[in-house]
């Protein structure tokens, strides 16, 4: 290769580096002024995402307090609400220690009751059945003699045979 082609070639790449910084401080300008119009919206925003985040704060603070005052209130009531159930758990074994006492006296009540009853009916079965029973057995007999009387004295003996077959 001789000089004058490689002159030539030098100066068709320095001509091309040229271009090519050039294309570059273009684009950075470019870049540049993209940048400042992309600041001043930024800049033009900032206000008002601050406005935002302080009423955000604010909101937060507030909502802070609000669930402070529940929560203590919500506490409040649950101990008033464990008093209240320990007030009803001790009402309900006292209430129930006195049923069962009661039942225990009205179950001896009743045995009582049902022993007497039991000793009435035994008296009265011993003392009134029983003599009852005896002068229906002398009045059953009373009749038969007086049956047998009437017929005409001693029975005949197949009369006599036939009660015997009967009785066996």
């Amino acid at each position: 290769m001789n000089q004058d082609s490689m002159v030539l070639l030098l100066t068709v790449f320095v001509g091309l580096v040229a271009v090519s910084q050039l294309a570059t401080a273009v684009a950075l300008l470019m870049l540049h002024k993209r940048f400042r119009a992309m600041q001043d919206q930024v800049a033009a925003f900032v206000p008002k995402t601050e406005a935002v985040l302080e009423s955000a704060r604010v909101t937060i603070e507030q909502s802070r307090q609000q669930i402070q005052e529940v929560t203590a209130k919500a506490n409040d009531v649950l101990d008033l609400t464990r008093t209240q159930l320990n007030t009803v758990d001790n009402l309900l074994k006292d209430v129930t220690g006195r049923a069962r006492t009661q039942l225990d006296r009205v179950e001896l009540v009743l045995d009582d009751t049902l022993g007497r009853v039991h000793q009435t009916v035994t008296t009265v079965h011993s003392g009134v059945m029983k003599p009852l029973r005896e002068i229906s057995g002398i009045s059953a007999g009373i009749r038969a003699a007086l049956g047998q009387l009437v017929k005409g004295g001693r029975p005949s003996v197949a009369q006599a045979t036939q009660d015997e077959e009967m009785f066996i």
